[in-house]
Parts: C-alpha cells; structure tokens; sequence
C-alpha cells in the first residue's frame, strides 16, 4: 500500500462553505498583494481626505462651547468669540509643532514613535494606549454627531438617533473592509463641500452682519434657566471654572492633528513638506472656520444647552414643547442666516453628514494601522498585525466596530458625554510628543557642529517645548474642568489598556524565550524511538488509510486501537480484523463505564509511563465535509481525543482526512477520496 495522496487533486477551499460565500458576498474577492499598491496622494487629494477630521471638529466644537458657558449666566455674545479665538491659536501652534515632526520622523509613526524613540517604550505604550481610545472616540463622536444632523434634516427619526449612528459604523466599517480604491476621491469630495458650505454660510452671515441685517436665530427668543449657584465669590470661581471647560471642550477641534502625522507614508515626495503644508493649511481653515462661525453663533444669540425641555424656556417663561428637538450650531446658524433660502439649510446639514462619514474614516484607517504596529512590536495579539483578504487590516477594523457601537449604546448616541472623554488622551499624547521631540533635538544638537543647522534645530526645539508645555496647560485644563463629568473614564480606560499591553508584551518575550532553542542541544536529535497508536472505531475506508499513513512512517512499534464500548460490536471487529489479514495487531480497550475518550488515554498514558523518551504517534481518521451541518454529525469524538492528547507531553496527534462525496461536490475535484486510485500493493 502507498502513500494515499495525490499530486493532481485540484486546491480547494476548506472553509465553511456558507460562511466563505456570505464573506465573499460582502466583502468581495481576495486580493493579491501586488494588486494593489496605494499611489501617493497629492496635498490637494491628501488634505480632504487626512483633515477631514479636525476641519469636521467645526461641526459641533461650537457647539460645546456655548453648552458649556450655558451653565451660568454669562453674557455668551461676549465671551463664546474669544474662546474660539482662544482654541485657534492653540490649533496653529500645536499645529507648527507637528509640522516639524512629521518631518524628523516621516515614517508614520506620530508620537508613538516618538515617544518610544526618546522617551522609552513606557511612554510609547502610554500614547499607544491614548492614541487607541481616541480612535474609537472619534468613530464615535463622528458617527454621533452624524445621527444628530441627519435627525435634524428629518425629524422623524429623532427617535432613532442611536440606530442611526450604528448604522453609519457599520457602513463605514463595512467599506473599510472592502478596501475600495476609490476612497480617497470619494472621501475628498465631502470635505471640499464642507468647506465651500461653511465658508459660504460664514460669508453671507458677516456680510448681513455688516449690513446691519444681522440674522435672528430660532432660539434666540428662548432664555436658558439657570441653577443658584450663590455668593458672588462663588459666583467667581464657577465662572472660571465655567469659562475653563468652554475652552476645553472647543479644544476638541484639535483631535484630527495627529491623523495627519500618523498619514505621512501616503504623501507624495518629499513627504514631511508636502505633510507638514496640509498640516498648516488645515489647521489655518480649521481655526478660521471655529472662531468665524462661534463669533455667527454669538451675534445670531443661539442658544444650545444640555436638555432643552428643562433648561429653556420660551419668552413668556414656559417650557419649550415636547416635541422640540434641538438642533446642531452649525444647523441653527444655516437657518438662520438663509431664512429666505431654506434649500441651503437642507444642503449644508447633508454635506456636514458627508463630511462627518469622511471623519470616521479616519479612524477606520488609523486604529487598525496603529493596532497594526503594536501587535508587530508584540504589545497586542499577532492576529491584528496581518492584512485579511482585501488588503485591510480586517481584524484591526471589526474590533473599532465593535468598541464604537458599545461607546454609543452606553451613552445614548449623545455627542456631549463621548467628548468629555474625548480630550484627555488627545493632549496626553501631544505632550508625551513634544516632549520626545524636545529630547530628539537635544540629542541630534550633539552630534551636529554646522551653525546653520543647529539654529534651525534651536529653533525647532523652542517650537516644540512651547507645544509641550500649551498642551500640558490644556490637559490640566481639561483633567480639572473634565474629570467628574466623565473625563475619569477615559483615564480608566487609558490605564486598563496600558497595563493589557503590557501583559501581552510580557507574555510574548516569555514565549519566545522559552521557545529559544538551547545552544547545547543538536538540532538533528531525535526521539530513540516512535510509538504509533492508530484509532480505530470500524474497518472502513478511512481507517485502512490511517493505516496506511502510519505503516509508511515507518514507526519503531504499531498498534490499532479500539474502545469496547459495546462487547458485541468489539468481538465482530477483532472477528473482521483477523479475517482480512491486516498486517497491524488490534489492541482491544476495555469500557466499562462506556467511554470513548478516557480508555484511549490511559492506554497512551501507560504507554507514556513505560517509554519515557518515546515518541507517541497517534492517527486519528477524519472526515472532511462539505455541508455545515455535517460536521453536527461527524468528528465529534475525534475532536474530543485530540483536543485531550494536545495536552500530553511526547505525544503527536494525526488527522488523516477522507473526503466525503458531499466535500466535492461542495468544492470540486476529482470527487471522493478513493482507496482503490491512491494505494499501491504493500
């Protein structure tokens, strides 16, 4: 008898035949990996497509400044502006900072690398823990806010605000899974409408500003009820307070910075220039557009509070109705200043959902990159490092999915709870950053003698100690006016993944220490000798094959096994066995309590105990199915064996697969295995 495998079966898939075509059906045929090499983006395709997150910050940033200075009674037309202003230039400083450091380190990896690089892998593990938060947040935050402007352009699905944003992570993430090649012109397109939307919204509010037809927001006549806070000393600090968190919370326009660092590698040459310019233009257009539509929101007295039915009333002190849905800033802002033009309210709420959808990608393509180069530094499990089928990182983008829809089911799809959250991670990995760079300029001002050069980088490391020590003051900010009001969770959050990173690291150099060969051992060792057990439960095809596969082996002694579970069955088998000449001795187990499993072990057990330095063998027959039913009814025991016998030291489980006619007629072939076609004469 020969060996029982053919070099001309055809290769088929072995996957689960419905489960491979609802894979195929959503996701699309595989791709090679020369099928597709992304092409570098130019700045005027890369800028949409990397900025779409903090330009799309505009979307709601004003929104949680005036919700935060709603909770006093502070005069909003005076103070809302200068915070805007305020965060704009925090925006253009943390900005010139990452325009150096996307050019000494063009590589992509954004403060993780930099921290790593200069301060130690504690602090890249740090801002790795941050940076992967933040991603989830901002699917999050996107998707949130994404729901409130499409319930705001229809009304009848306020109700279904969190169903709404679920959807939206799963279309988001489902096209990331796809991989589609056209997503950069795709995604660029909305942020360019968002754009020329607010920059015309913008434009035509100053002008009837200026023309002294300044534009009546709905909620103008609304006043907002506000709590006794007290004396006027208490008065005081809460103002502070008050004004401090206003200011944090418009910092959340600061969250797309680091999207465009991390993004460097798909820039076209010279990559830092070209990234370092899409940097600087959108944080120009980002911190224009918040200061410009908080001044709109200011003069057109809007009015945005946490829960309208208890905080507002109307002009003659009752409460709004029921049924009133409070609208987004930048929504109120539209209707307001087009209120002969109600056709724009409806365009510029649509496109600031498009933009929104490009916003979440960001996210989409940055956790599973960033979870990519953690589980290759062996911080998270191998599986997320590897690209799936379409050339994404599947794994990386069904666990932000997943992570996402939990953050909106939780809060309640309410874009104000996932911000307080938002922030603490954002500007723990700024200064973490500008710290390293700090330290990056330092040392390289050691190595350098040219006088040129070490201006430059003089002037270099100036900028990016000015960075770290604005973007420690925020986080302070931040941590103090944030902390009770859910900020807590995201440091909880932060640290919980920190410490599970560290595990998994640990574990993994465990590992492979204790998988490191010895360096006295001969790699040509060999076990003195090998044992080999073949199971057998009838006298059928695939057993004669098992036989088959363990005879050619060429093993120091064999055996065939069977569990007398039933006494009768047993004494046919031993009768069949000894009628048909098999060349190998059956070794009969007794089963008293009608076990399969336990028997077999003890047997190998035994075998074990007397043969210590022996090599067990065991050949298991398998059926290979093509109905996912099938395996209901097959292989059951033998998984149970195997699975057991994994656990013995010295001892090697063998499937030997026989195809059913069901597997080729699921897959193709030749058809079913055949004992006649595949043996020669022994």
């Amino acid at each position: 008898m020969g060996f029982p495998l053919r070099s001309d079966l055809p290769l088929v898939a072995v996957a689960s035949s419905f489960s491979d075509a609802v894979k195929r059906l959503l996701v699309g045929r595989p791709f090679r990996s020369e099928d597709r090499r992304a092409p570098a983006l130019k700045k005027r395709i890369a800028m949409p497509v990397f900025a779409s997150d903090m330009l799309s910050s505009v979307a709601y940033a004003p929104d949680e400044i005036l919700l935060a200075l709603s909770l006093t009674s502070l005069v909003a037309l005076t103070v809302a502006p200068w915070i805007g202003v305020a965060v704009g230039i925090v925006i253009l400083v943390i900005v010139a900072c990452y325009r150096i450091n996307v050019k000494a380190y063009p590589s992509g990896g954004g403060d993780y690398e930099v921290a790593s690089k200069n301060l130690g892998s504690g602090a890249g593990l740090v801002v790795a823990a941050a940076l992967l938060v933040d991603y989830v947040l901002t699917l999050a935050v996107s998707m949130t806010v994404f729901a409130a402007y499409i319930t705001t352009a229809f009304p009848a699905l306020a109700p279904y605000r969190v169903p709404v944003a679920i959807v939206g992570i799963l279309l988001i993430c489902f096209a990331g899974l796809r991989g589609s090649r056209a997503t950069p012109m795709l995604l660029a397109v909305p942020t360019y409408l968002f754009l020329g939307a607010v920059f015309l919204t913008m434009s035509v509010g100053l002008i009837r500003v200026g023309l002294g037809d300044t534009p009546h927001a709905q909620t103008a006549d609304y006043t907002i009820v506000h709590s006794n806070i007290g004396d006027q000393a208490t008065l005081g600090l809460a103002t502070v307070l008050i004004v401090l968190r206003a200011f944090s919370s418009g910092a959340v326009a600061l969250a797309g910075v680091q999207t465009v660092a991390t993004a460097v590698p798909a820039f076209k040459k010279p990559r830092g220039k070209n990234a370092g310019n899409t940097l600087l233009l959108s944080g120009l257009l980002a911190a224009l557009m918040l200061t410009g539509l908080t001044y709109l929101a200011s003069v057109t007295g809007i009015k945005y509070v946490d829960d309208p039915h208890i905080y507002l009333v109307r002009a003659d002190g009752s409460p709004v109705s029921a049924e009133y849905e409070q609208e987004p800033v930048l929504a109120q802002l539209a209707h307001a200043i087009f209120d002969n033009a109600p056709v724009m309210f409806f365009i510029v709420v649509l496109i600031t959902a498009l933009v929104l959808i490009a916003a979440a990608n960001t996210a989409v393509e940055g956790f599973p990159g960033l979870a990519s180069r953690l589980a290759r530094d062996e911080f998270l499990p191998r599986q997320l490092a590897t690209k799936g089928d379409r050339l994404t990182f599947s794994n990386g983008i069904l666990l932000l999915a997943a992570a996402a829809i939990v953050l909106v089911i939780a809060t309640s799809a309410s874009a104000t709870v996932l911000i307080q959250l938002y922030l603490v991670g954002v500007f723990a990995s700024f200064v973490l950053g500008q710290a390293g760079m700090v330290l990056h300029w330092r040392k390289r001002l050691r190595l350098v003698i040219d006088s040129k050069t070490r201006v430059r980088m003089h002037f270099n490391r100036v900028v990016n100690t000015v960075g770290c020590v604005l973007a420690a003051g925020v986080l302070i900010v931040v941590i103090v006016s944030k902390f009770l009001a859910g900020a807590w969770l995201a440091v909880v959050a932060m640290a919980g993944l920190y410490l599970v990173m560290g595990a998994i690291h640990r574990h993994y150099s465990r590992v492979t220490r204790e998988l490191a060969p010895d360096a006295d051992v001969n790699s040509r060792t060999i076990p003195s000798n090998t044992h080999a057990i073949v199971v057998v439960s009838e006298i059928d095809k695939p057993t004669l094959r098992a036989l088959s596969y363990a005879r050619v082996t060429r093993s120091s002694q064999l055996e065939a096994v069977t569990v007398a579970v039933d006494e009768e069955a047993a004494a046919d088998l031993q009768k069949r066995w000894n009628q048909m000449e098999l060349p190998v001795p059956l070794t009969v187990l007794g089963s008293p309590y009608r076990e399969l499993v336990r028997p077999m072990l003890a047997h190998i057990l035994a075998i074990r105990r007397r043969s210590p330095r022996d090599l067990v063998i065991v050949y298991i027959p398998q059926f290979v199915v093509g109905r996912w039913w099938e395996h209901i009814l097959h292989n059951q025991v033998a998984l149970k064996l195997r699975t057991r016998l994994l656990l013995v030291p010295n001892v090697v489980v063998v499937s030997v697969p026989w195809r059913l006619k069901s597997f080729s007629r699921q897959y193709g072939g030749d058809g079913p295995d055949s004992d006649t076609s595949l043996y020669r004469q022994a």
